[in-house]
């Protein structure tokens, strides 16, 4: 009989595989999977702060971290668990421009003129009006600034920075003239929306105000001067600031309201007290009901922004807990409002429960479901911190890639580690969602912030599982004296 070869050559060839596919953590990726569901179900409501969302939120989040053995993490007795966080959503309500030439009203149409204030009430009356061209270039003195209203051109481009800039040396008001592709229309739609604080927060009565160009010309009639004019002056090498022959009264108000929301934290308590904490976070909010019939879906649900980041925080904390207890504290926080502008990472900087020099390092997970297992990492904040090396060494550990480059950088302010970098708190964002920019861009252009961001067929969990584990790992890492040795301080 003649032998063959055959079968066990397909045997040796099927059991040796080229490439093998990475295995992947199908219970861990259930896990996430029930937790998103949860969080992004209808009954959540979108998860907005200051509502039955939140309270629903909360109460799954402190029954998972009860389960899972955590303590309360804010050393508040008065507020276990929960640390209130104090809002204010303002939004615009009274707009007033009158104009006067040496004294004689000039007439504008209401709707070509808005005024807006940060404070409650802003009020001005008889200020001169200083035409500062397009307030690119050197800024005009403060004592030149002092009591008068720049007008400024707005020159196509958004002018925020420019009138942040003239209001901080020293002018009583700022007005935008629109000769660009904005329209009133388009700024009183953006921001006739409220504008959220912290209650804290000591804002100032700033005025700034935007006219249309029609309405400019309709106050520069009886003068020699037309708008045209005044971009072709502007225009000039040797353009200086210079007083028309105009003044306001300016008023503006907002109506508040106050939000009473909350931020939750957690500990896993380690064997030394002096050695400081590892901080872990993610952000619960969203933004509740955010459209209006006739949509067929109503909810902003958030499943992957950011019920999943919140799902993963919650398996971090798991998975550590069932080993072996860390030198170091490991906090988890899961903040209100970071979609109404990194509040409750601000509130949690502000009135920290421990002192923020006592982190080592500080890791935020945000928007985890998108990339497949496999897939490498990026640090948004990548070379603002002295983490970078470390982290480079627990993916050395765990096999995992580090896309070169700082791509990712480009999202850095748009996260809750930004607000505690502007605390000196080294916090990065590591996660493998970030590691292919045009996933991440592709997300962003079609779901994000929108009610298509719900539980659905195809949310990829692979790289979000993976992720997990590798936080599990940074913990542990950064957790042990020996590899991050405690620094006097």
């Amino acid at each position: 009989m003649k032998r063959s070869w055959a079968l066990p050559l397909a045997v040796a060839l099927f059991a040796v595989p080229v490439s093998a596919a990475p295995k992947r953590d199908r219970a861990l990726e259930a896990e996430l999977m029930a937790h998103i569901t949860t969080l992004a179900s209808d009954d959540f409501q979108g998860r907005e702060p200051g509502t039955d969302g939140e309270a629903k939120t909360l109460r799954y989040l402190g029954r998972e971290w009860f389960d899972i053995g955590m303590v309360s993490g804010t050393n508040d007795p008065g507020h276990e668990w929960f640390a209130p966080v104090e809002l204010v959503a303002r939004e615009p309500a009274v707009s007033v421009a009158q104009f006067f030439r040496h004294g004689h009203p000039m007439a504008v149409p209401r709707d070509a003129v808005l005024m807006l204030t940060s404070g409650k009430r802003s009020l001005l009356r008889g200020a001169p009006l200083l035409f500062v061209g397009t307030g690119q270039g050197t800024a005009p003195a403060r004592n030149e600034l002092a009591g008068r209203v720049a007008l400024l051109l707005d020159g196509g481009k958004e002018g925020s920075e420019r009138q942040n800039a003239l209001l901080a040396g020293g002018a009583s008001a700022v007005i935008t003239v629109l000769d660009g592709d904005r329209s009133l229309e388009n700024v009183t739609a953006r921001r006739q929306r409220s504008g959220y604080a912290l209650a804290s927060d000591a804002l100032g009565g700033d005025l700034e105000g935007f006219i249309t160009k029609a309405g400019m010309e309709r106050l520069l009639s009886g003068s020699d001067a037309t708008v045209a004019k005044l971009e072709a002056e502007s225009a000039k090498p040797d353009f200086a600031p210079r007083l028309l022959d105009l003044s306001a009264n300016l008023e503006a108000t907002t109506r508040e309201t106050t939000i009473r929301t909350h931020n939750i934290i957690g500990k896993l308590p380690g064997k030394r007290r002096d050695a400081g904490a590892v901080l872990f976070m993610a952000h619960w909010d969203h933004f509740g009901i955010c459209a209006t019939p006739p949509a067929e879906h109503l909810i902003c649900n958030g499943a992957i922004d950011n019920a999943s980041g919140v799902g993963a925080l919650t398996e971090i904390a798991r998975r550590l807990s069932r080993g072996p207890q860390l030198d170091r504290d490991v906090y988890f926080l899961a903040t209100t409002s970071e979609e109404l502008g990194l509040l409750g990472a601000e509130a949690f900087a502000e009135n920290p429960p421990l002192p923020l020099g006592q982190i080592v390092a500080a890791f935020n997970l945000d928007t985890v479901a998108l990339a497949p297992a496999g897939s490498p990492l990026a640090i948004v904040g990548k070379g603002m911190t002295p983490l970078d090396a470390r982290i480079a060494e627990v993916a050395r550990q765990q096999k995992r890639k580090l896309v070169d480059g700082a791509a990712a950088n480009a999202y850095v302010r748009r996260q809750d580690g930004w607000a505690l970098l502007q605390h000196d708190v080294p916090a990065v964002l590591v996660s493998s969602a970030y590691g292919d920019i045009d996933r991440i861009e592709h997300f962003f252009d079609t779901d994000y912030h929108r009610p298509g961001d719900r539980v659905k067929p195809g949310i990829e969990l692979g790289g979000a599982a993976e992720d997990v584990a590798f936080h599990v790992a940074l913990a542990r890492y950064f957790g042990d004296v020996r590899k991050v040795p405690v620094v006097a301080k």
